[in-house]
């Protein structure tokens, strides 16, 4: 990190909020520190994941952003949340032709050779984790504006902090994002009640098909193209 100034974060496709989140944090923590920062992914930003981003900082490569803006001056990639090619889509490319140096900070198991300096732990339950131990190790003291994002990511990878992978040390760390001013009831509101009545027609609509077989054992139903169009859900 000291020995560069200008990064270009990179996460997976079909992103999510470990991903978005992730990138977010590690940006202002990087650009508290005097460096500057681009984030560009492969795929659009999902509308219901788009209050994470206010300022639509993140970029999408082919939609808002180039090939050559996305590296315009950049010495350091960073991909966060992944280590497989194939998650990277679109961007792949742009790493490949990169000739600048490149790391990934990771918490998943698999990876592929992507010619960078790796700093995973497949222990972790979240990249958002990562990222916060590396505010840790950079000294940056963690604010609002990290926070929101990063509890975001730890909180959604985490099944809200159902999943087994959430120990005490999760907890801890939620704790001190809240400390920070990350604000829970807000973020779960807008994750998880702000459904369009599009959505909730549809949510109707499948689960009025709901059927039974094997004596109960086995619930099932069905969504057809055509009930997109016909609830306007997206």
């Amino acid at each position: 990190i000291q020995s560069h100034q200008n990064f270009l974060l990179v996460s997976h496709i079909r992103p999510d909020c470990d991903a978005l989140g992730s990138e977010l944090g590690m940006a202002i923590i990087l650009e508290s520190l005097g460096k500057n920062v681009r984030i560009v992914n492969g795929h659009v930003t999902p509308p219901n994941l788009a209050f994470i981003d206010p300022e639509q900082r993140i970029k999408t490569i082919g939609v808002n952003c180039t090939p050559e803006e996305a590296l315009a001056g950049v010495d350091l990639i960073m991909i966060l949340d992944t280590s497989a090619w194939a998650q990277i889509g679109p961007m792949t490319d742009v790493i490949k032709n990169a000739t600048c140096a490149k790391c990934v900070l990771d918490h998943h198991v698999g990876e592929d050779d992507l010619g960078a300096e790796l700093f995973k732990n497949v222990k972790a339950e979240a990249a958002g984790r990562l990222v916060v131990e590396a505010a840790d190790a950079l000294e940056v003291k963690l604010t609002p504006e990290i926070a929101t994002p990063l509890f975001a990511a730890l909180a959604t990878d985490t099944g809200w902090y159902r999943f087994g992978s959430a120990d005490e040390y999760t907890y801890r760390i939620a704790a001190r994002l809240i400390e920070a001013g990350a604000k829970p009831a807000v973020i779960y509101g807008k994750l998880y009640e702000q459904d369009t009545l599009g959505r909730l027609k549809l949510r109707g609509r499948i689960l009025s098909r709901t059927a039974t077989e094997l004596d109960g054992r086995l619930v099932w139903t069905y969504v057809l193209k055509e009930d997109f169009p016909e609830t306007g859900a997206v």
